[in-house]
């Protein structure tokens, strides 16, 4: 029966209803969980997001951020992303900073406009707006315009797999697998209980503690070398602060809840600012 017969009969309200109805049945269906003596992908609605490549408009630094936790943020590597803004190490930014995406200078003028995206901690969605080049931004947070494409699976060389350099982030059952196609768990999920200890996976710096990434709550991200990150999301509580040099296995959180709906800890590792599956680093237990 097609639709046009289905309004006729149902009337418009209705026929809405009806709409609403099985796009939200198609959600519940969607979702997905496992008991604990299984492994799977779930909570996926609650994962944090997928960050698309972004490769066009600007970014206004906002207090507490960092170099590392923009180029986190919207799929960047760090280097490039300084290489492309023309900023020295030890990569020191400030608040009102403009970071570019697109490569070209700031400084039009007259009539045209650019595009800025704003979001918010509060909020799932992002906005886009116009404004003229040269108004003062508003006085809620601006980001950048997302120009977005699914990016193809990182493959990682096997000479860099080599088990001996990473440790498990956390003790617990594996809830969720990273998935590469276009799925939002671009890490694992680690299930465990409050306050917990939260371990640096391998030696490195911390670059960014702090809650201002949407999607991970309380969240750490440690650079082991000019090509690996890791990120640590979902804690109770930091134990590390910017710039802190930790070992493998050393304490930086309490494993919590902030940003999601349950206790877990999600883990990344990105190679050159790219998801790459922890599963591939990480001994088998």
């Amino acid at each position: 029966m097609s639709h046009t017969v289905i309004r006729q009969r149902m009337g418009l309200s209705s026929f809405r209803l009806l709409v609403i109805a099985l796009a939200f049945g198609t959600l519940v269906t969607g979702c997905t969980s496992t008991s604990s003596s299984s492994v799977g992908v779930v909570d996926r609605n609650n994962a944090a997001p997928k960050r698309p490549v972004v490769t066009t408009g600007q970014y206004v630094v906002r207090p507490g951020d960092t170099l590392f936790s923009i180029a986190f943020r919207y799929g960047w590597d760090y280097k490039a992303l300084a290489a492309r803004n023309s900023i020295a190490p030890p990569y020191t930014i400030r608040p009102g900073q403009t970071i570019r995406f697109d490569g070209r200078s700031g400084g039009a003028s007259g009539s045209a406009s650019q595009t800025v995206v704003s979001s918010s901690s509060s909020s799932s969605k992002t906005t886009v707006t116009r404004r003229p080049v040269g108004t003062p931004a508003p006085s809620t947070s601006t980001q950048s315009n997302v120009a977005s494409s699914t990016p193809a699976p990182v493959q990682v060389p096997a000479s860099e797999r080599a088990v001996g350099g990473w440790a498990w982030p956390a003790n617990g059952v594996l809830i969720g697998k990273f998935a590469s196609n276009g799925s939002l768990n671009k890490g694992i999920d680690i299930a465990g209980d409050l306050g917990q200890p939260v371990f640096a996976a391998s030696d490195g710096s911390v670059v960014y503690a702090g809650s201002g990434l949407r999607g991970y709550g309380e969240l750490v991200i440690i650079k082991h070398s000019d090509t690996y990150v890791s990120a640590y999301g979902h804690n109770r509580r930091l134990l590390v602060r910017e710039g802190q040099q930790v070992k493998a296995g050393q304490t930086i959180a309490e494993m919590g809840s902030t940003g999601t709906d349950r206790v877990k800890l999600h883990f990344e590792i990105r190679r050159q600012g790219k998801p790459v599956d922890p599963l591939q680093f990480l001994p088998r237990r």
